[in-house]
C-alpha cells in the first residue's frame, strides 16, 4: 500500500464523486409518497448473515427502504479475490460489508468516499474514534457501521470456587492468579489454565490479543513514514521504541515452565474449545462469540467483562474489528448503495443491527446510552475505545506474529532479535 496505490485510487473515485455528493450523509429520506426510490441492493459481507438477515426482516415490516437489500455472507480469506472476479465479469455487488482486516486485499477493488460526499468533521461527530482508521487521501474507504471488540470471557464457577469475586482488569493481577487457579501435575503437566497466552498456534484469536497488547503499549503495529510509505512499527529498538519487547516477553513468559506465570503450552487443544470444557478460566476472544459460546455449552457459566488494560495505562485501548460498508467499482447501484450505507447509520438501524448482530454500534449517539444486556454494555463500552490497524493480510500476520511467538519459546531467537525480524518481514507485506 504505497502512497502511489492511493493515488490511483484517488483518481478513480473522483468518476463517482459528482454521483455521491448528491447525496447528504446521514439525512436520506424517503420520498412523501412512499415508494422506494433506491433501487436493488446487494451487500456481500464478513459477518454472519443471522443477525443481518433477521435485522433487514425487521426493517422491512415497517419500511419500504431496505425491502429490495439483499446479503450475502462471505468468507473473509476469500472476499477479496471474489469480488475481483464479480468485477470483471460484470457481477460485482454494491456494497461491501468487511473489517479493517481485509481491508488491505480490497483497497484496489473499492471507490472511496470523498471529502464532498462525507465531510471530516460530520465523520469525526458522528462515530467513534477508532473508525478513523478508514480515512485515507481525499475521503474515506467506506461508512462504518459496527464493531466486534475484544473480551474477556470469565469461568465464573471457576473463579467463585478461589474466592475471586469479579474478574481482573489489569494484566498484572491476571499474572498473580496464576498459581490459585491453574492445575498443574507434579510433572508440569496442565491439567487446567488460567488464560491461553504464551503460544499462537492454540490460542484462539492470537492475532487480535497480541494486536490488543502493542496498542495499548503504545505501539502503533503499522504507520505510515512522511513519504506516505507504510512501514511496521512493533517497537523494536530498531524503530527506536522497546516497548514492543515487554509485550513479547509478557505474552511469552505464560507457555515458560521455569517461571510463576506458567499456564499454557503448545501440546494443550484450542483454547476456546478448552474455555467450553471448563479447563479454561478465561478466554479472550470477541464479544459476537458470546452467543457461539452459550450454544455451544448452556450449562458454562461465564461472564462477559472489558479487556485487561496494562495497571500503568493512562488511557484504554482494544483491539477489534471495525466494520464499515464500501462500494466496489463496477457496482451496479452505487447510488442506492450510498443510501443504504448512510441510513444504516441512524439511531434506530444501529440498535437494532447490533442488537441481533451481537455486535456494537459505531455511532456516538446509540453508544451514549448503555443498553440493559451485561454483555451488550460491556460491547458498547469498550466501541468508544476500540483501535484497529492497517494490516496486510490476516494469514501473511499470523505467519509474522507466530514466527515471532514461536523462536522465542523455541530459544532460537532472543526476544529482541525475533521483534526485530518481524518487524522486518511485516513493512516488506505492507510494502507489497
Amino acid at each position: 500500500m504505497k502512497t502511489s496505490i492511493f493515488k490511483g485510487i484517488i483518481i478513480g473515485v473522483f468518476s463517482i464523486s459528482a454521483l455521491a455528493g448528491l447525496f447528504v450523509f446521514s439525512t436520506y429520506t424517503s420520498n412523501n409518497s412512499g415508494e422506494n426510490t433506491i433501487g436493488p441492493v446487494v451487500i456481500w459481507g464478513t459477518i454472519s448473515e443471522d443477525g443481518i438477515k433477521a435485522a433487514l426482516a425487521v426493517f422491512v415490516q415497517v419500511s419500504d427502504n431496505l425491502k429490495n437489500v439483499s446479503y450475502v455472507q462471505k468468507n473473509p480469506s476469500t472476499i477479496a479475490s471474489e469480488l475481483s472476479t464479480a468485477i470483471a465479469t460484470d457481477s460485482s455487488p454494491d456494497l461491501v460489508l468487511a473489517s479493517q482486516e481485509e481491508l488491505g486485499g480490497l483497497a484496489k477493488f473499492i471507490a472511496p468516499i470523498p471529502f464532498s460526499a462525507l465531510s471530516a468533521s460530520t465523520f469525526q461527530n458522528t462515530f467513534v474514534d477508532g473508525a478513523g482508521i478508514l480515512a485515507m487521501p481525499g475521503g474515506y474507504y467506506g461508512i462504518p457501521f459496527l464493531i466486534d471488540p475484544m473480551v474477556l470471557f470469565s469461568n465464573r464457577s471457576i473463579l467463585s470456587s478461589n474466592g475471586i469475586a469479579r474478574p481482573p482488569v489489569t494484566w498484572e493481577a491476571i499474572t498473580g492468579l496464576v498459581p490459585s487457579i491453574a492445575i498443574l501435575t507434579p510433572n508440569r503437566q496442565i491439567t487446567r489454565g488460567l488464560i491461553a497466552l504464551g503460544t499462537y498456534n492454540n490460542v484462539h484469536n492470537a492475532r487480535g490479543i497480541l494486536s490488543s497488547l502493542f496498542l495499548q503499549t503504545g505501539v502503533p503495529i503499522s504507520s505510515y513514514s512522511s513519504m506516505g510509505v507504510l512501514s511496521a512499527n512493533l517497537g523494536s529498538s530498531e524503530s527506536g521504541n522497546t516497548s514492543g519487547q515487554a509485550v513479547l516477553g509478557f505474552y511469552t513468559q505464560f507457555a515458560d515452565p521455569t517461571k510463576v506465570s506458567y499456564t499454557w503450552n503448545a501440546s494443550l487443544a484450542d483454547s476456546r474449545q478448552m474455555f467450553l470444557f471448563g479447563d479454561l478460566a478465561f478466554y479472550l476472544g470477541y464479544v459476537s462469540e458470546a452467543r457461539y459460546l452459550r450454544e455451544a455449552n448452556p450449562n458454562l457459566d461465564f461472564n462477559v467483562t472489558v479487556l485487561p488494560q496494562p495497571a500503568t495505562a493512562s488511557a484504554k485501548k482494544a483491539y477489534g474489528l471495525i466494520y464499515s460498508f464500501m462500494i466496489p467499482r463496477g457496482a451496479n447501484n452505487p447510488a442506492g448503495a450510498y443510501q443504504i450505507a448512510s441510513l444504516l447509520t441512524n439511531p434506530d438501524e444501529q440498535f437494532t443491527f447490533a442488537s441481533y448482530s451481537g455486535l456494537a454500534p459505531v455511532n456516538l449517539n446509540v453508544l451514549a446510552t448503555p443498553p440493559d444486556s451485561s454483555t451488550a454494555a460491556v460491547a458498547y463500552a469498550e466501541a468508544l475505545y476500540t483501535k484497529g490497524w492497517m494490516s496486510t493480510s490476516p494469514s501473511d500476520t499470523d505467519a509474522v506474529f507466530s514466527g515471532m511467538i514461536n523462536n522465542v519459546i523455541s530459544g532460537r531467537l532472543t526476544i529482541e532479535s525475533a521483534l526485530a525480524s518481524g518487524e522486518r518481514a511485516l513493512s516488506a507485506l505492507l510494502q507489497q
